[in-house]
């Protein structure tokens, strides 16, 4: 026995909703992980393994980069003062930069382009300061032949190797001393030309392979450094930061990541990293819905949020380089989230989703605060949407496409006063965030239908759709039990009235009422409402209550069959199952007394089965039913007999305990009383009795009147109606004659 309960308490815990929701949290983390990292893996950004540029990259505004190298260099001169003691340095950095720069020489001469412009990408390549040697040396590496120059090469990589071994200290690189050290060097024979050419080659990548001992110089290197300014160097608008199998050097990779480029590689720390930062943001999340929007806190709303960014992050992921990240549909995302959670809900998990994947994707933080402040203009407009019209997604979309043309536009204006930026840039991104918000609002319209289906959440729009008196189950309760559709569709009212009076979901108590009583359409005759209707004997007189009861309080039991074999959303079977709670069917209880007396019968013998309700609209409408229901026995409607109705309802679910699980305050117990009593005065309005003559007395009184004009009367506005009437009455008399 102890065996089999502890293996329940065990199944109980693995099955509870709290393990399903981390195991769905940690499922999208990893996911979400997998996709941002992926972007780092699959597409290692514009440089090639061989640290060169896969591509010309040209600057589409003014860039101010500090050249770290530079900057260093400068420390070290003034750290060399110090007298620092010297030992040799790795130098496969320089040999990686050689032959870096003899395979861009060598692409740039098998380029089919003319003379001047090989010239042009060349000089790129070269730093020399004495324009007859720069022509000399550019001349050479254009004109030469393919196997002299390769022999050239040689010849270069083993001064190299022999400059390296000996060491080339600061001074050395500084006196620019390289081209005595090749003559000094040169183990072969070459030419005067060949040794310029070789002493240019080296000159652009040899660096001093000797550095300074740390721990012997250390106090005064900290002062030294601590005086020098860094260097910094600007790339003007139009001027190319990098050219085709050019080497990337620090400078370059600093100006290409101010550029917006991602010039950076992903290892497995930085995975986790990314990891790390989706957690946080989800756990963010969940903390706030766990506080605040408990209602959101199942499977199906978790799941689809975690869709949301599994799908945007998969677009960025997808789109290309040259693409503008304002292609982006996070105003989708954010009207979607809207639409099956809240407003608040929706812009708090879109504000998330747009940070993790800005940080993670490295994105310029221009577009991170356009699509937040779009997403929030999102959210505010789905909150106002009337949801009887699905083309208000076209509108809405239009009013964020306006929003980000504006707002894309004014950052490009705010930032050419600092930077010049390309005209044609400013109103392509600008466009494309119009279209973005457009396509938005189409993206939702089709999407909607799918993710309701699929994640069983029913939106305002499906519960638009429910209410439609074409829907099966409620024409086949129009033709099969029409006094219970009559009673529905006045409950329905009654709900959606006190629903919009304490701010709880006027759709959804309209619909969920709606649909509260077809489990009636099993036997529909065995109901009160529906023996009027037909005109038949009530069945229970020849029952006995027992099986009165039995046969009543099983129509929520056979409501939820009916609805799941309809495919009723879950959410509007919470209105059938609960709209009675646990309460005591009175009516039979009391016949049972009275028939087997009090000890043979308890009142756990003739209560409907539960659940109770537990939210405000199911809550509401089990008031509504019971109110709807008393209100038709009533002789006198005055306002006295409704409120003492519905107050002695109410207070009799308190006294129960059926309102225990609702969140209704007492407050809105009070205003829903106060909206029942209006709705069924105006449901129950008396009208005026007129005796059977007065039309004729009235009629007589008109003849009388033409034989004598009496002074003008002032009428009031029914005696004019009534006046109007008789009149309309005698002229037709007059034609006929």
């Amino acid at each position: 026995m102890k065996k089999i309960k502890f293996t329940n308490l065990i199944a109980d815990t693995f099955s509870s909703s709290k393990i399903i929701n981390f195991l769905i949290f940690l499922f999208f983390a990893i996911i979400l992980t997998g996709i941002l990292s992926a972007k780092y893996f699959l597409f290692q950004s514009i440089i090639s393994d061989d640290n060169t540029s896969k591509k010309d990259i040209v600057a589409y505004k003014t860039i101010k980069v500090v050249d770290t190298f530079k900057t260093e260099q400068t420390k070290k001169e003034v750290a060399q003062k110090i007298e620092p003691v010297l030992t040799p340095a790795e130098d496969s950095y320089i040999k990686n930069n050689f032959n870096s720069l003899e395979h861009s020489i060598s692409e740039i001469r098998a380029k089919k382009i003319d003379y001047n412009a090989k010239r042009d990408e060349l000089n790129l390549l070269f730093d020399i300061d004495n324009n007859y040697d720069r022509s000399y040396v550019l001349n050479y590496l254009i004109n030469a032949k393919e196997e002299k120059l390769n022999t050239l090469f040689k010849k270069a990589e083993k001064s190299l190797d022999s400059i390296l071994k000996q060491g080339v200290t600061e001074k050395d690189f500084e006196a620019k001393n390289i081209a005595n050290a090749v003559l000094k060097n040169a183990h072969f024979e070459a030419s005067k030309g060949e040794l310029r050419v070789i002493s240019a080659l080296l000159e652009q990548v040899i660096v001093p392979n000797m550095i300074v001992d740390e721990y012997a110089t250390e106090i005064a290197r900290k002062n030294a450094v601590n005086s020098v300014s860094p260097t910094v160097v600007t790339f003007h608008k139009g001027e190319k930061i990098v050219v085709t199998g050019e080497p990337i050097t620090k400078l370059k990779r600093d100006a290409l990541i101010k550029s917006g480029y991602n010039v950076l590689e992903l290892d497995y720390g930085g995975v986790a990293g990314i990891f790390v930062l989706v957690v946080f943001g989800m756990i963010s999340l969940l903390y706030y819905l766990q506080y605040f929007e408990k209602q959101y806190m199942t499977k199906n709303y978790l799941s689809i949020i975690g869709l949301m960014a599994v799908v945007i992050s998969l677009t960025a992921m997808f789109l290309p380089e040259e693409a503008s990240f304002y292609y982006l549909p996070f105003p989708a995302i954010a009207i979607l989230l809207a639409i099956f959670t809240n407003p608040r809900v929706s812009f708090l998990s879109s504000a998330i989703i747009i940070s993790v994947i800005s940080i993670a994707m490295q994105l310029p933080i221009q577009y991170a605060i356009v699509f937040l402040i779009a997403s929030l203009i999102s959210t505010i407009a789905t909150a106002k949407i009337r949801y009887s019209r699905r083309f208000d997604l076209i509108k809405i979309g239009l009013e964020i496409a306006l929003a980000m043309f504006f707002l894309i536009l004014d950052i490009y204006i705010i930032e050419n006063n600092v930077t010049d930026i390309n005209p044609i840039l400013i109103w392509k991104d600008s466009i494309i965030g119009f279209i973005n918000g457009i396509l938005s609002g189409v993206i939702v319209l089709g999407t909607i239908p799918i993710l309701e289906s699929v994640f069983q959440i029913v939106t305002p729009y499906g519960l638009a759709e429910l209410a439609d008196h074409n829907q099966k189950l409620l024409k086949r309760m129009q033709m099969d039990a029409p006094g219970t559709f009559a009673h529905c569709l006045m409950v329905s009212n009654l709900c959606e009235s006190a629903a919009e009076a304490i701010g709880a979901d006027p759709v959804l108590a309209r619909v969920g009422a709606l649909y509260h009583d077809i489990g009636k359409l099993k036997r529909p005759l065995f109901f009160v409402e529906n023996q009027t209707y037909l005109g038949i004997e009530n069945p229970h007189t020849k029952l006995n209550p027992r099986l009165s009861k039995m046969i009543i309080t099983a129509h929520p039991k056979d409501g939820l069959d009916l609805a799941k074999e309809y495919g009723l959303p879950p959410v509007i079977q919470n209105f059938i199952i609960q709209h009675h709670g646990d309460s005591l069917a009175k009516y039979f209880y009391n016949q049972a007394k009275q028939e087997e007396g009090d000890e043979k019968v308890t009142e756990e013998q003739f209560r409907y089965s539960g659940p109770k309700p537990n939210t405000k609209e199911t809550a509401i409408l089990m008031i509504a039913d019971a109110v709807e229901s008393a209100s038709r026995t009533l002789k006198d409607h005055s306002v006295e007999e409704l409120d003492n109705m519905i107050n002695n309802i109410i207070q009799d679910r308190l006294n129960d305990g059926q309102l225990s699980d609702s969140p209704l305050t007492l407050k809105d117990l009070k205003t829903i009383a106060a909206t029942f009593s209006k709705n069924l005065r105006a449901a129950h309005h008396q009208r005026i009795k007129y005796h059977e003559n007065i039309i004729q007395e009235l009629e007589d009184k008109v003849k009388a009147k033409k034989k004598f004009v009496a002074p003008e009367k002032i009428m009031s506005p029914d005696e004019e109606k009534v006046e109007k009437k008789i009149q309309k009455r005698l002229n037709k008399n007059n034609d006929e004659e």
